[in-house]
């Protein structure tokens, strides 16, 4: 009876994983509930809620939807003004407890996909903890304050002037102007409640070799186990059982190697590889103690050589698009997980293997679909506007929380720590900016030796593995003309960039891969938005599809490039660019879209 409700429980993971409902995908459990939904919401704009006792009270100003931003409409709020405090309030019902599996002997864990900028969050009138980093998850323990009735309450404090918080594309002046949109305060991604053991996994990383026929599991532990904890795991790939191994826990940090008998193979290892053609991903079942999570992986390399990017040991063009991450009605929050899978599906069929995700964190239940449909995925940061002490610890912390939530993607093949100089302006005069952008590369390659990094994407890079140019010229004979050959690049590369800026600071370049990382930027604005904005400008679908089409026809030329990212998918806000509207309706048709982005770099 105990297998059958293993079982049981494991097919309906697996559901979730599919759907992509579970917030975590790469770590699941079988109980959880979902708290998304009808919170009560303040603004706090003379910051006097916690003197008024509103951390053990809650508030009851008016209704919010969580997990949406209040400056969104689907929040059901609405207001896109300047508030530096706001608070949240939701009482426990005996449903979420009996959905969490919550039961005496175990523990109760409060989770939070992400809360932008800082936050303090009470159970019961008791602070269950702090959190800072507006796009990083946290989990609290709030199994001493769990109980029916039980008050959640959070208090959220994101100041709309701070340029020393990791930002990205969100506006420090009141109403979005260039590129820049709304902002996004307080909750703004899923939270939920999950049922543990006191020795439960609270981080699982997935990192594969091929080469050497392995994968190993770092698996880290909420408390030091006890003597003879086994942890035991278990990989398989459609129904059938690849490995299973076990080793003894004796720490909180704990590493299993476990060997994959196929990958020995030479003639048949392949078939196990993911890759956007052949997205493969293998399931694990992760048990220590008690504790059972599920997982998946995908096993691929992915590294630079020879001036180009190679994929599983083999020369690799990306066909990339900039995504900025932003809804209409949800803003930075995806209106759904669906939406987010939807996301990438439309990606994919406009003909690009691959999307850079813009100034954002994404969601990972976007990287869940992009890692089930087979698109590469480079993880860039948010970046701060200025250079402070502050910035930098700041930058640093989110950038490899980040990086360790996300390393065991397949689908994330490059990272980018830094784009366009933000947050180091003046990196090109100041050694000190140098330093950081060169320690954040360091730092990555530290915890994640399988990727390359691009230092600083645009410009101005130290250390880069990836040569990635920012060039908006409209005109494809000139463009034509920059790139047709390695000579012509290595030329823009030893003078001055197309952005009026040296392209490499430091670090030997020769044999890196050069890639066209922003480029295009065609406004047609078919809404008449306010203050509509591009790099250039169509006036009509078929003046828009010719100077779209000029554009790839001059990139697809190049005998040098090895690769693109194209600005960009979606119109946001006034930023009339996209190839689709900000509602994803194509511009001109898909088939279209698709012949330009491919040319005749189909990998």
């Amino acid at each position: 009876m105990l297998d059958a409700m293993i079982d049981d429980d494991h097919t309906a993971v697996r559901a979730s994983t599919q759907d992509g409902t579970y917030p975590r995908p790469q770590l699941l459990r079988s109980a959880w509930t979902d708290l998304c939904g009808t919170w009560s919401f303040a603004y706090d704009d003379a910051d006097e809620g916690i003197a008024s006792g509103w951390s053990s009270a809650g508030v009851s100003e008016r209704d919010i939807v969580v997990p949406f931003p209040p400056e969104s409409s689907a929040s059901g709020v609405g207001d896109t003004g300047m508030h530096r405090v706001v608070w949240y309030s939701r009482d426990l019902t005996t449903a979420d407890l009996a959905g969490a599996g919550h039961a005496a002997g175990r523990r109760l864990l409060l989770n939070f996909g992400a809360v932008d900028y800082r936050c303090d969050v009470w159970v019961d009138g008791q602070l269950a903890g702090s959190h800072e980093g507006g796009h990083t998850p946290f989990a609290l323990d709030i199994t001493g304050s769990a109980r029916e009735g039980a008050r959640i309450v959070v208090r959220a404090e994101d100041d709309p002037l701070d340029i020393s918080q990791p930002r990205g594309k969100q506006d420090w002046r009141e109403h979005p102007h260039a590129i820049w949109y709304h902002r996004t305060t307080g909750i703004w991604q899923p939270v939920w409640l999950e049922s543990v053991p006191a020795v439960h996994i609270t981080a699982l990383r997935w990192t594969a070799d091929p080469r050497a026929g392995i994968v190993t599991a770092d698996i880290e532990l909420s408390v030091r186990p006890t003597t003879g904890t086994e942890a035991t795991i278990s990989v398989s790939f459609d129904g059938r059982e690849l490995a299973a191994v076990s080793a003894v826990a004796t720490d909180r940090e704990t590493t299993v190697v476990i060997p994959i008998a196929e990958l020995r193979n030479g003639q048949s290892y392949e078939e196990l590889l993911w890759s956007p053609e052949n997205p493969r991903l293998l399931d694990a079942e992760v048990r220590v103690g008690d504790d059972v999570v599920y997982s998946y992986l995908g096993i691929r390399t992915a590294h630079v050589a020879r001036g180009r990017f190679w994929l599983n040991d083999r020369p690799y063009y990306v066909r990339s698009v900039l995504n900025q991450g932003y809804w209409p009605e949800s803003h930075l929050a995806a209106p759904s997980a669906e939406a987010l899978r939807d996301e990438a599906e439309l990606i994919r069929s406009l003909g690009f293997n691959a999307t850079r995700v813009h100034q954002k964190f994404e969601d990972p239940r976007f990287l869940l679909a992009a890692d089930q449909l087979g698109l590469l995925v480079w993880g860039e940061a948010p970046g701060t506007y200025t250079f402070t002490p502050t910035a930098i610890e700041r930058t640093t912390r989110e950038w490899l929380e980040v990086v360790r939530r996300d390393m065991s993607h397949p689908s994330i093949v490059t990272w980018v720590p830094l784009n366009e100089s933000w947050g180091v302006q003046h990196i090109a005069a100041d050694p000190r900016m140098q330093h950081f952008a060169r320690s954040l590369v360091s730092l990555t390659k530290a915890l994640d030796p399988t990727r390359p990094v691009v230092s600083n994407d645009g410009w101005e890079q130290v250390d880069t593995d990836i040569v990635a140019i920012h060039d908006y010229e409209w005109r494809p004979d000139v463009v034509r003309q920059r790139y047709a050959t390695d000579a012509d690049i290595r030329r823009l590369i030893d003078s001055v960039g197309p952005a009026g800026r040296a392209l490499i600071l430091s670090g030997d370049v020769s044999q890196a891969p050069v890639m066209l990382t922003e480029f295009g930027g065609i406004s047609f604005d078919t809404s008449a938005a306010d203050g509509a904005w591009g790099y250039s400008s169509a006036t009509s679908p078929d003046d828009f599809a010719e100077r779209f089409e000029g554009l790839m026809a001059a990139v697809h030329a190049s005998e040098a490039l090895a690769g693109f990212c194209y600005t960009q998918l979606a119109d946001t806000l006034q930023e009339t660019n996209g190839l689709v509207t900000d509602e994803r309706t194509p511009k001109i048709p898909v088939d279209r879209i698709r012949a330009a982005i491919v040319g005749h770099h189909a990998n």
